[in-house]
């Protein structure tokens, strides 16, 4: 007579468990999505970055947006000293990461900068040549000769500066052809054949290895650039752009910029 009042309270029982652990479950999330995103961010996050961020910061904007449902990522990639100049001109922008200290400084000293700047990748300079080397270029001295045609970044660019190091460092003096704006002109007119090399990031040349393959040499060590990246005081969406921000420095949007080939700060 027993049996069913007791097997109904055990069903009762192990309902009201299952309730409760939702309950718990839902209430230690706090409401978060499960990917790690935040539920109180919305709207667009402009972000002004280097041109040699394009391909990583594209995976991460869209890793980004995953994550939070209710953001939209715009990007505007060039070379860093352009860039500088825009935000100080009043363009619309949330973040900024530059390829180089001197552009942010730029930023930060006309007092357009929301805080500190954080250094969140550094990077190095290599020689791109036609993919199969096919003039066997091994380092800088095998670009000046007198048929060498070279491209290289104007010196007001991150990899511009990083370059005229380099070849100070190694005590060799270039006759470019042309001088470009940013490192992804540069490398164009390898891909192109306008050029027989270009100075050009590890990451671009990396990005590129379909086309165009990427020679180490040594004086490259003591050029290596840092990059910056900040929230900007006159951000329209302040709260998506620290959280942009954040994904960055954190180990997921680390990884992305690894697997690039760019190196940890």
């Amino acid at each position: 007579m027993r049996t069913r009042p007791f097997r109904t309270a055990l069903v009762a029982v192990a309902a009201l468990a299952v309730l409760a652990v939702t309950a718990c479950g839902d209430s230690d999330s706090g409401g978060a999505p499960a990917d790690g995103g935040d539920p109180g961010i919305t709207g667009t996050v402009t972000v002004f970055a280097a041109a040699s961020l394009t391909e990583s910061f594209t995976t991460i904007g869209r890793n980004f947006e995953a994550a939070n449902p209710g953001v939209k990522v715009t990007f505007s990639f060039a070379g860093s000293s352009a860039l500088a100049n825009q935000i100080n001109q009043g363009a619309p922008a949330d973040v900024f990461a530059s390829a180089a200290p001197a552009n942010m400084k730029t930023v930060t000293g006309a007092g357009n900068g929301d805080g500190t700047p954080t250094t969140f990748v550094k990077n190095q300079l290599v020689i791109a040549v036609p993919k199969g080397n096919p003039d066997g270029v091994t380092g800088l001295v095998d670009l000046t000769g007198p048929d060498a045609k070279v491209a290289l970044c104007a010196e007001q660019v991150p990899c511009g500066a990083a370059a005229r190091k380099a070849l100070d460092a190694a005590g060799v003096e270039l006759t470019p052809v042309t001088l470009e704006q940013d490192v992804k002109a540069a490398l164009a007119k390898v891909r192109l054949g306008e050029v027989d090399a270009a100075l050009v990031y590890r990451t671009d040349a990396k990005a590129g290895a379909a086309e165009v393959d990427g020679i180490e040499f040594p004086e490259s060590a003591g050029a290596v650039n840092d990059y910056p990246i900040i929230v900007l005081k006159d951000a329209a969406n302040p709260a998506a752009a620290r959280a942009f921000v954040s994904h960055v420095l954190s180990d997921a949007g680390r990884g992305v910029l690894t697997a690039a080939g760019f190196q940890a700060p």
